[in-house]
């Protein structure tokens, strides 16, 4: 790897570590996915910082080229977030689902509350004639 391209891909990752925590400063998010991000800009880091690192990590899993490495792993990282995600969105359309079923009830027996109370204000006033 040339040293122009060493520089560029430390650049680069490290400003994308900057951005990351930046981003997640400012939105918030929770701390499951703000670890999740830190953690993969610092991998960034340190194989743009150390490619022999990439080298090594390719050698000990029996991949000849580092690269190839390179995409597995980012492959390999993307579909787990994916599956996290997936599983997180699962639960928020249950949690979802059990609230909007608990708001129409809670509208139902308010409706029938109201139309109780008419019909007691009603009677009263039918008494009073």
């Amino acid at each position: 790897m040339t040293m122009t391209l060493r520089i560029a891909l430390t650049l680069v990752s490290v400003g994308t570590l900057f951005l990351m925590m930046r981003r997640i400063r400012q939105s918030r998010m929770q701390i499951e996915s703000a670890v999740f991000w830190i953690v993969l800009a610092l991998v960034l880091v340190v194989f743009s910082l150390f490619p022999a690192a990439a080298d090594f990590a390719a050698h000990c899993l029996g991949i000849y080229s580092t690269a190839n490495f390179l995409f597995l792993f980012a492959i390999f990282v993307l579909i787990v977030k994916v599956f996290y995600m997936t599983i997180h969105i699962s639960q928020l359309e249950m949690k979802i689902k059990e609230l909007v079923q608990q708001i129409a009830l809670d509208e139902k027996k308010n409706q029938e509350e109201k139309a109780r109370l008419q019909e007691l204000l009603a009677d009263g006033a039918e008494k009073k004639k």
